[in-house]
């Protein structure tokens, strides 16, 4: 294992369905409008099949330090409305697993992300700023799952004005 091998567990407890979470995650050109905080710009490359696995996508990402990551993934498994998979390749070179659980209201969240930090300034920085940049991750995570709870309530607005009161998204 390299000191640029990361391994991340990330949970999120969200109210609604998986089928409405799985909504909002596969849309991913949506992710710069509801996850402003994380994702700086978002190209479709490739659609893929109906189910979105082959989807390439092209991302453009930060946490709170003052470098950025640009990579690619491909969704290689879906597992609708339950989860996917994607592969990742750039700055970031690993694999990724999206698993939702229905637990009453609420949907319990995981992303399993085992990534090799392949930019050479993180990579570089690997060695002594592991613990920081493991944080600046999980900031990127934390504001995901802030602005998942908020677009979930968005969506179920009943009227345009129900929806104005939704706060936006954080943007940093």
């Amino acid at each position: 294992m390299s000191i640029a091998d990361y391994h991340f567990i990330s949970r999120w407890r969200v109210e609604g369905t998986c089928e409405e979470v799985s909504d909002v995650l596969k849309d991913v050109a949506d992710l710069r409008r509801w996850w402003p905080a994380t994702y700086l710009d978002v190209q479709v490359l490739e659609e893929g099949d109906a189910a979105g696995v082959g989807k390439l996508v092209s991302l453009h990402t930060r946490g709170y330090l003052p470098y950025s990551l640009r990579w690619q993934f491909r969704v290689t498994e879906s597992r609708h409305p339950y989860g996917s998979t994607l592969e990742a390749v750039g700055d970031l070179q690993g694999r990724g697993i999206w698993t939702f659980r229905q637990d009453g209201l609420l949907v319990d969240i995981t992303f399993d992300w085992k990534v090799r930090a392949r930019k050479p300034v993180v990579r570089a920085l690997s060695l002594l700023l592991r613990p920081l940049l493991a944080s600046n991750h999980q900031y990127a995570m934390r504001r995901g799952e802030q602005s998942l709870k908020l677009e979930l309530a968005r969506r179920r607005a009943r009227t345009p004005e129900e929806a104005a009161l939704i706060p936006p998204p954080p943007a940093k």
